[in-house]
């Protein structure tokens, strides 16, 4: 581990030992010590620099009752099983894993702390000790879909995709079928970077995609820089996770907002109240979990049915992935009618029609 790091858990562990002459009623005030493992740096102003504020409103909300750790910085391999053993080792009781490449270690790790309770984002496996929580991002696709049908005058957007998993297909498609509700004819391309975080290579990729003609620009990865670089071009984006718009304020059409305190606040409760339980939590615009940034740099009409959309997915109306779907050679994946279930979004790897460019 880096020094960092390992002096960040040293500091976590001394409060439980401070006062080693106190016992009984003492003890059992000590407060719950949680931990986080984190991708990126809390700086990415994204994907981790939201689950960061998330976990300064927990520490807001419960006061001295609980101590909590971040490690950052935490590559999706072997290093990640480490990090969490020496969570559970130095005493933390709950520990969130905010990254899908976290998973089996995820698993590994709770196979040796039965009594620790595990948390993971993204994921899908589940143990006695394990739960996972994710966000429905894509309903945020389909809206900035709309938004970009409408303004497009190319008819053409770019996507900055990081690793082609399912929850970065179901953002693809959400986000084509989005602008062919608008534009029947529109059309996208992508650019996937293979890794979650990495910022010259997500403003590359933006300004490639920008170059073979792409005016509207989104993202699935975790800087503003695909952002930045569209905004250096004149080009209107989306940002990630986070508000971005400090970041391209003449350009920022808006963002799909990450909320992860109330479920951070909850699960705590849970485990201080002996009530935590192992559940697999799927929210989106309907539970606040997942919120559009102020509408901006659009006519007045285009925010107006924006907002329109996210009331509709958000009541239930509009379920986005409802057939007929055609895949990208014109076969229907989804007959007309038919919604897709999650079990079947979450195995989702083909593309939408009107999407150039192959997974793999």
């Amino acid at each position: 581990m880096l020094r960092r790091q390992f002096t960040r858990l040293l500091g976590a562990g001394a409060a439980a030992t401070a006062l080693p002459s106190l016992i009984g009623s003492a003890q059992a005030a000590d407060p719950l010590k949680v931990g986080f493992i984190y991708l990126g740096p809390v700086g990415d102003f994204g994907w981790t620099y939201q689950h960061d504020i998330a976990r300064q409103t927990a520490v807001s909300h419960f006061g001295d009752k609980i101590k909590t750790t971040f490690v950052e910085n935490v590559p999706e391999g072997p290093d990640s099983e480490k990090v969490l053993n020496d969570l559970a080792n130095s005493g933390h009781k709950l520990i969130f894993a905010t990254s899908f490449g976290y998973m089996n270690y995820v698993l590994n790790s709770a196979k040796k702390h039965p009594n620790v309770f595990y948390e993971h984002a993204t994921g899908y496996k589940r143990a006695a000790n394990i739960s996972s929580y994710n966000i429905r991002f894509y309903q945020a696709r389909y809206v900035q879909g709309i938004i970009a049908g409408k303004l497009s005058k190319a008819g053409l957007a770019g996507y900055v995709g990081s690793i082609p998993v399912p929850e970065v297909v179901q953002g693809l498609n959400a986000f084509m079928l989005g602008m062919r509700s608008v534009n029947p004819k529109a059309k996208m391309k992508f650019v996937l970077i293979n890794s979650w975080y990495d910022p010259p290579k997500e403003g590359d990729a933006a300004k490639a995609l920008i170059d073979q003609g792409c005016d509207i620009i989104t993202q699935h990865t975790d800087s503003p820089a695909p952002l930045q670089a569209a905004a250096s071009r004149g080009v209107k984006g989306f940002g990630q996770s986070t508000d971005m718009a400090k970041f391209a304020p003449g350009t920022q059409l808006s963002a799909s907002t990450d909320i992860w305190a109330p479920y951070y606040i909850k699960r705590i409760q849970d485990v201080m109240a002996g009530s935590w339980k192992s559940t697999d939590t799927w929210n989106g615009f309907a539970e606040g979990t997942l919120q559009m940034s102020p509408f901006t740099n659009m006519p007045d009409d285009v925010a107006a049915m924006a907002k329109a959309a996210v009331a509709d997915i958000s009541s239930g109306k509009n379920k986005i992935f409802v057939g007929p779907l055609l895949d990208q050679t014109g076969a229907t994946k989804i007959p007309a009618g038919v919604v897709m279930d999650d079990g079947a979004l979450n195995g989702m790897q083909w593309l939408v029609q009107g999407i150039e460019g192959k997974l793999g």
